[in-house]
């Protein structure tokens, strides 16, 4: 009786979830453990956490700058963004150790599955001359990186907030064996991964 309980507690938190982290925990998970032949459920690609951030270098005497970004990443992430500060002074950048560099947000749990999904599904369409993301932007980990030239193909802003371009990159954080089956788990989100061909 008890373990019956558990599991309908368990039914009724993802139901309240995220539509991709439901989708991920219902038929993902069981559809990668079969394609990848994983003896093990704990072995199948994971979405650890998101991290969005923007290097800012030329903030240092911008404030403006800062502000936009802050204002950009607060509205697309729905939380509010850290300063990341320089470690070492670099006199060739005229860099003094201590200076705001730019700013990070880090997502996890349902806002992570919320932001990847309006990611994929709603900005990535909205991308110009747009022939899906690069395969070899993985690192040795599975990690993968996006980068965006401009904060314009988000909609939850509005045009005066896009006045004032600045670029962004959205890291997906992913637990896994090896990085084939990052890309799995990633196409499986709906990731459009430019054809081999080109």
């Amino acid at each position: 009786m008890a373990t019956t309980t558990k599991a309908t507690k368990a039914v009724k938190a993802v139901d309240n979830s995220a539509r991709l982290q439901v989708q991920y925990f219902t038929e993902i998970v069981k559809q990668l453990q079969d394609e990848l032949k994983l003896t093990n459920v704990h072995q199948v690609p994971k979405l650890e956490k998101v991290v969005v951030n923007c290097g800012l270098g030329t903030a240092k005497d911008d404030k403006k700058i800062m502000e936009v970004a802050t204002n950009t990443l607060r509205k697309i992430t729905g939380q509010q963004p850290v300063a990341t500060i320089a470690k070492n002074s670099i006199a060739g950048f005229k860099l003094r150790e201590g200076n705001k560099i730019g700013l990070k947000v880090t997502l996890r749990g349902e806002r992570m599955y919320e932001f990847s999904d309006r990611l994929i599904n709603i900005v990535m369409p909205r991308l110009r001359d747009f022939h899906g993301v690069s395969a070899k932007a993985f690192d040795k980990q599975g990690n993968y990186s996006i980068g965006f030239t401009d904060q314009s193909v988000f909609p939850e802003l509005t045009f005066e907030e896009t006045t004032t371009p600045h670029g962004l990159q959205v890291i997906f954080v992913i637990k896994c064996q090896q990085k084939e089956h990052a890309r799995a788990l990633l196409e499986k989100f709906g990731m459009p991964f430019e054809k081999e061909g080109k």
